[in-house]
């Protein structure tokens, strides 16, 4: 079967009270989203603001909705996407719109802030490099939640920021998760307070909408269920 010669985009455009408008696009061989967009912008609309830096999933600024999900648009293909030769392209949920694909990303990253998410060490550059064997347990949690390079994509996703705008998001508390793992760290107990709230981990509902699109295939509902162990166990030693 041929590949249709057009594809038909609609693309949020405005800010909060915006609204879908209409676009004809040329398939092209290997299309991404992020080059639908790009084909817009350069030769439909100059108007159109998004973001996007790397273009090779490095960076993360390009996510956005894609047919109501959110993903890294440089790293999906037009061929997996489209319904009917049609997609639907919007900002990021759970974020305010600056205008159009671009959303305001301060209170995704002062949500890390509140989840303590800065690495706290007690040493000075006069003291030797710590020793961490990669094959200890905490070293391999570290391991699997480490990857993470902010795009909002699981924030985006995750239906209790939408119902609870305090919540931390999974980024936060994956974040939190690794630093807890790190056994050069000496802000644990702080730390765990912090994510220990009506707004950290245990609002968690265990959905697992952060993982499922989480393009870097970490998992931070796992994460997040250690942090809810952890703050028992620290609150049960009486340290919190």
């Amino acid at each position: 079967m041929s590949t249709p010669s057009t594809l038909k985009v609609s693309v949020w455009r405005g800010a909060e009270a915006g609204e879908f408008r209409a676009y004809e696009v040329p398939r092209q061989a290997s299309q991404t989203v992020l080059d639908v967009v790009t084909h817009i912008q350069r030769n439909i609309d100059p108007t159109l603001s998004y973001r996007f830096a790397c273009r090779v999933g490095m960076c993360g600024s390009c996510a956005m909705n894609v047919n109501g999900k959110a993903r890294w648009t440089c790293r999906t293909h037009v061929s997996e996407v489209a319904v009917d030769d049609a997609l639907e392209i919007a900002p990021l949920n759970n974020l305010p719109i600056v205008k159009d694909l671009v959303t305001d990303m301060a209170p995704f990253f002062d949500k890390m802030a509140k989840a303590k998410s800065s690495f706290k060490g007690a040493t000075t550059r006069a003291d030797d490099f710590a020793h961490v064997l990669p094959d200890s347990s905490k070293r391999r949690e570290v391991d699997a939640a480490i990857e993470c390079i902010g795009c909002g994509v699981c924030y985006s996703a995750c239906d209790v920021v939408a119902w609870n705008p305090d919540y931390l998001g999974p980024a936060a508390l994956n974040r939190a998760w690794t630093l807890v793992n790190d056994v050069r760290d000496v802000a644990n107990d702080e730390r765990l307070a912090a994510v220990a709230g009506d707004a950290g981990c245990h609002a968690c509902h265990t959905q697992m909408s952060c993982t499922e699109r989480c393009p870097k295939s970490l998992s931070p509902t796992a994460g997040i269920a250690g942090l809810k162990r952890a703050v028992a166990a620290a609150a049960l030693k009486g340290r919190l």
